[in-house]
Parts: structure tokens; sequence; C-alpha cells
């Protein structure tokens, strides 16, 4: 059983992977080994898993099946092994959080700093990213989503709200006026941040007042932070998050426009997956962050 258990988690790890060497190299283990193992399980399947072509590898319909039974199965060893060693019982072990990059940062990083010295016995790992991951595919036990939920089977706990602001420098507004309707937009320089919004329109106001009006984007940008220098320097107005631009709101150098038109908030939440039987590491987190990050939100 070992053995065979080994050989599903070898061919999840090339499907992964997207290819036999990659798959090995991911592993550390030796080419001629995972082909064997997946040769070996075709075999004692007597079925094929894999298309093999001269552009790669893809799985059959049997395969996608298999892999999907065999994620199920390696899944349940895992949680079975996290009982038996007390992960459930005891806070205790690592946690992969993964959170967009700036509120990452402001927010969630100070929260862990504090959890951490709380609970002397988990180790935690952040990653920072603008994009949605597959917290199974990927190996993360908890994400910081921002935006309506897709339907899903992910646990969520909702932490707060936040809005999309336009902006400006004061300077700019003082040399091209501030905008009273999102109309009036075709007429400004506006800088795009490509994940958030389209370089060619924006969208304002909620149900029935929503509205799409064109704009020219002089610069596009793919992170929020160079869309804010760019507003900070002069050279438009931009669309952003609204924590990502608090500090320098504060501090004079970006004013919000259009407050009234701005389009429906969106939620903050923490997703993470339905354990039988939430480890007590998790569900540590998720306790200690919900009322904080609440409470960050709520006053920011």
């Amino acid at each position: 059983m070992s053995d065979r258990l080994e050989a599903m988690s070898i061919l999840l790890g090339v499907v992964d992977a997207g290819s036999l060497s990659a798959g090995a190299r991911k592993l550390g283990l030796p080419l001629a080994t995972v082909s064997r193992k997946v040769s070996d399980l075709e075999a004692r399947l007597s079925t094929r898993l894999f298309n093999r072509s001269n552009r790669g590898l893809s799985l059959t319909d049997t395969g996608q099946a298999y892999v999907a039974a065999c994620r199920r199965i390696v899944e349940d060893v895992a949680e079975a092994e996290r009982a038996a060693s007390g992960e459930f019982s005891a806070p205790k072990g690592d946690l992969a959080i993964t959170a967009p990059v700036v509120f990452g940062r402001l927010h969630v990083l100070p929260i862990i700093l504090e959890f951490l010295r709380v609970y002397p016995d988990i180790d935690i790992r952040l990653v920072q990213l603008d994009r949605v991951v597959s917290l199974l595919e990927e190996k993360f036990d908890l994400a910081v989503r921002i935006g309506e939920l897709p339907d899903s089977s992910l646990l969520a706990r909702r932490v707060g709200e936040i809005r999309r602001v336009l902006c400006g420098s004061p300077d700019y507004f003082a040399r091209r006026s501030l905008p009273e309707r999102p109309e009036q937009l075709a007429a400004h320089d506006c800088i795009t941040f490509e994940n958030l919004t389209s370089p060619t329109s924006w969208t304002f106001g909620t149900g029935k007042s929503r509205k799409r009006v064109p704009i020219r984007s002089r610069l596009v940008v793919n992170s929020a932070e160079a869309a804010i220098d760019a507003a900070i320097s002069g050279l438009g107005v931009t669309r952003v998050l609204s924590y990502q631009i608090a500090d320098a709101v504060a501090a004079g150098r970006l004013a919000i426009a259009l407050e009234r038109f701005e389009p429906a908030r969106w939620p903050v939440s923490l997703v993470y997956q339905p354990w039988g039987n939430v480890p007590q590491k998790l569900q540590a987190f998720v306790d200690f962050a919900t009322p904080r990050l609440k409470t960050a939100l709520r006053d920011g």
C-alpha cells in the first residue's frame, strides 16, 4: 500500500508540474524513477493515464478521474497523520498563508508578527501575490481574498470591506480641476492599474445607476504601487483600493474624487479548506486574525 501511495504522490507531482521531467525536478527524483512509477501505475490499472505527444503530456478522461481520486486519498492520509501527530489538538506546526501584496504588507504581516509571539510552536510562510491561488494545488492553508467569492467548497470568514476609489494629487486637481461627474474623466489623464480595471473605460455607481465611462490611459501599469506613485507625481488620476492610498491621503499627497459615484464595496475574506476537523494551528490563526482585520478595515 505504501508503494501505491508513493506512486500516487509522484503522479500528482507530474500533473502539477506539467511534465515528467518537471515533476522529477520538483520531487527531487531521477527522471527514470518517475517515468517507471507512472508506467507501473498504468500497467496496474490496465489503462493509459496520459496522452503522450510532441507537445507534452495531457490527461486522458480516465486519468483525470483517477488524479482527482488520488488527490482525495493523499489529502485524507495527510489529515490522518496531522491528527495522529496532535496537530488537531494543539496549536503547533507550519502554516502557509497568501495575501495580496499591499494588503499583506499593511494589514496581514503585522497580525502575523503578533500571532507568532503568542504562538511560539507555530511557524508561518507568507506569500504575497496579486492573483487568486489554488489552496489545494499550491499548498496554502489560508488565503486573504478581496472581492466577491465564487461558489466553491472553501470555507470563508468575512472580515470587512474596501472601497474602489479615484484619486489624484492636489497639484494635478489644481491644474486640471476636480471632476464632479464620471463623464468628465474623458478630459483627464488617467493611470490604469490593469489588475483592477480596464485601460479604456471605468465603471461607476451601483445597481441601476451603474455606468461605464470611456477614459484615456496615459500610463498602464501592473502594480498598485506604480499607479499610486505616478498619481502622486501629478501625472493624472488613478483608481485603486482605499487601503492602498490611506497613508498618502492622510499625508495630503493624494485626494479622493467622485466619492458618491463609487461602485459597491468589495468584501475581504479569509478562505480555507473545509477540513473534517480544522487543525488548531489554522483555527487559532483565523480566530486571532478576524477581529484584528475587522478593526483595521473599520478604522482604515
